[in-house]
């Protein structure tokens, strides 16, 4: 069948490698080499250029990858609408997701939907905003969600949300004891951020340029539970979501500084490719996420 071979092509031009194709289909390296040779017959053309370490693609062979994802995507959301007459939805989704909506949203989300419709495989890679933009670019995913601000250029990009973001320091830190801080108030103190590509990282970054902040010191760590911990632990403040300190805020482990005025509200993005069209899995699991938005 077609739509097999072209799912082969796919998987060698995006994984570079044929023996890693041939892993993640299951099939043996000489099946997937057939599969490309018969490609190559049927176009009289040749699609990649093969050497030992990687795959490279041809002119010709570029055009057919873009042609065999729409394809591939199309075939997904046939098979979807059919399944659909039976009131079964099934397939798979990829979701990328940066590490607030990742790793403090997205779990109880994907619990509900998977109750809902134990058909559809899901699986989730959590990065930061720059990695996850880049990885559905390069087609490693059906959608991405994430807090940090993403050009438009080739994606579909909607706000689904709203985001607080709240300057945080340790319970012991003299700002916490205060009243009312303003943002003068914040001169020439250490600070704790996420790495570069990261949205909070350009949420915090974004603020203190605004403020006209001079820093003392900062020290940058490439996860939010890592930004937490240096904060507890009184090495620093910090500007997260509410939602990564909800728990920590509960037990007194850190404490929300009273900034006044308060930070703005920052957009939730749900991103896709302009040229893919989303199967009724996916459909199905943004119309859920809309809902409890």
């Amino acid at each position: 069948m077609i739509v097999e071979t072209l799912r082969v092509f796919v998987a060698v031009t995006e994984q570079r490698n044929f023996s890693r194709a041939a892993e993640l289909l299951n099939l043996s390296q000489p099946a997937v080499s057939l599969h490309i040779r018969n490609l190559e017959n049927e176009f009289s053309s040749k699609l990649m250029h093969r050497s030992p370490k990687h795959v490279m693609l041809t002119e010709a062979g570029e055009i057919l990858y873009r042609r065999a994802k729409e394809i591939l995507a199309l075939y997904e959301q046939g098979k979807q609408e059919i399944h659909l007459l039976t009131e079964k939805v099934t397939g798979a989704i990829h979701i990328g997701a940066s590490f607030t909506i990742g790793e403090y949203i997205l779990p109880r989300l994907l619990a509900e939907f998977a109750q809902q419709f134990p058909e559809v495989e899901m699986s989730v890679t959590i990065a930061n905003t720059e990695e996850i933009t880049q990885a559905l670019k390069a087609n490693k995913l059906d959608l991405g969600l994430v807090e940090g601000q993403v050009s438009p250029n080739g994606l579909q990009v909607s706000s689904y949300m709203k985001d607080e973001m709240i300057l945080i320091a340790s319970n012991s830190h003299p700002l916490v004891s205060k009243k009312t801080v303003k943002p003068e108030m914040l001169h020439d103190l250490t600070w704790i951020f996420r790495e570069h590509g990261s949205g909070t990282r350009s949420f915090n970054d974004q603020f203190i340029q605004a403020a006209g902040l001079r820093i003392k010191r900062s020290y940058v760590f490439n996860s939010s539970q890592g930004v937490k911990e240096a904060v507890s632990a009184g090495l620093g403040i910090s500007i997260l979501s509410r939602w990564i300190v909800r728990k920590e805020l509960e037990s007194g482990e850190i404490c929300a500084v009273p900034l006044s005025p308060k930070l703005p509200e920052r957009n939730f993005w749900i991103i896709q490719n302009q040229d893919h069209s989303a199967t009724m899995a996916i459909q199905m699991f943004l119309h859920m996420l809309l809902q409890r938005a």
